[in-house]
């Protein structure tokens, strides 16, 4: 071989599919997607499933705002991503989320009080009574990687036919945890199918301020994992990727990463101020792409639903979530000794002071 010549070992690429643009244009013919299990009936499930998270959101804001709930963290315009996890996954498949999957959990069967209750202060929101082996929110950046590597390596360790799905965001993809997650996910072969949620905001800093990568799923290829782009505003895209994803790893195909392109339309958080960091017209124009609105003329122009059926919808989802804030209102908070009941096995001497001063100051308030 020459002396100058450079030998390439191996050449990547990373796909990107959109089916359902921003105006509710489909890129192939309707029918072309029943293969995939793409039916009327689905697409009126996603849409159901959407407007009651985006409900919600609106409620759980409302709370906030009115102080009947701690800090929240919204999915506004997110809505997609979260809708095509939860169709998915099958029941007995593990689901790690962050903190912005609310439809997905939503359709994994946690209800919308306990995770009120969660915002609202309150741990016992995280002890689902539906999905009882999903994780709950993670609020530390990445560390649920590292989690789902560990669940996901049990279920390929009992040879269970079993899925884990882990959600990260363009963040958490330049954190240590997410690294080493892909190379042992690589190196291993599990059963795991990474998501990378990419709004294009990491609190205050944007995407592009944050990895000098052309996209953020190419990081899977250093550990050996096969990965692509989905646009995130597309349900139909996301849930055809997701589920296609999810189906290899039962089959034991190993890992896969999907990157999903969407933007955070609300603040970070309600504690967060979007407006001090980003352009109102960058906010505007991705109003023009969020994913409700296409899949809703898709319906529209399709004459799979009609003005009088989303009304009836929007109706129900109302009634639904306010149903369930009177019954996360009328929960009787837990008592101040919680904070000591799972610190330890067997609490050390210098907290024992502590909680008993608790247990005299609920014992004093009960008497007043």
């Amino acid at each position: 071989m020459n002396k100058n010549t450079v030998k390439v070992e191996s050449t990547f690429r990373v796909g990107y599919t959109q089916y359902l643009d921003e105006k509710g244009r489909l890129s192939e013919p309707f029918n072309s997607f029943s293969a995939a299990g793409v039916s009327n009936e689905l697409l009126v499930e996603f849409y159901r499933w959407m407007l009651f998270t985006r409900t919600f959101d609106c409620k759980a804001i409302a709370l906030q705002r009115t102080g009947r709930l701690g800090t929240y963290a919204s999915c506004l315009g997110q809505e997609a991503v979260g809708t095509a996890i939860g169709k998915a996954m099958r029941a007995e498949d593990v689901f790690i989320q962050a903190y912005r999957e609310t439809a997905a959990v939503l359709i994994r069967g946690v209800t919308p009080e306990e995770i009120l209750m969660y915002w609202g202060g309150d741990e016992r929101g995280m002890d689902f009574k539906g999905p009882r082996e999903d994780m709950p929110c993670t609020i530390p950046i990445a560390s649920q990687c590292c989690h789902a590597v560990g669940i996901s390596y049990a279920m390929k360790l009992r040879k269970e036919p079993r899925v884990a799905v882990v959600v990260c965001g363009d963040g958490a993809t330049s954190k240590g945890d997410f690294y080493e997650s892909v190379n042992a996910a690589g190196v291993w072969q599990l059963p795991l199918v990474f998501i990378i949620n990419n709004n294009q905001w990491a609190i205050s800093l944007p995407r592009d301020e944050q990895s000098s990568c052309e996209t953020l799923a190419q990081k899977a290829i250093a550990g050996g994992i096969s990965c692509e782009q989905v646009d995130g505003n597309d349900v139909i895209a996301c849930y055809i990727k997701i589920k296609a994803a999810i189906d290899r790893a039962r089959e034991g195909q190993g890992p896969h990463l999907i990157e999903t392109i969407s933007y955070r339309l609300s603040d970070h958080t309600t504690a967060d101020d979007a407006s001090r960091y980003r352009d109102e017209d960058d906010v505007g124009e991705a109003w023009q792409k969020e994913p409700m609105t296409r899949l809703r003329n898709l319906l529209m122009d399709e004459l799979i639903i009609d003005n009088a059926a989303i009304a009836r919808l929007e109706k129900e989802c109302s009634e639904e979530i306010d149903a369930a804030v009177t019954r996360y209102l009328a929960i009787p908070p837990a008592s101040p000794t919680t904070m000591f009941e799972y610190l330890y096995e067997t609490l050390p001497d210098q907290y024992l002071d502590q909680l008993e001063q608790v247990r005299n100051a609920v014992s004093q308030e009960g008497e007043k």
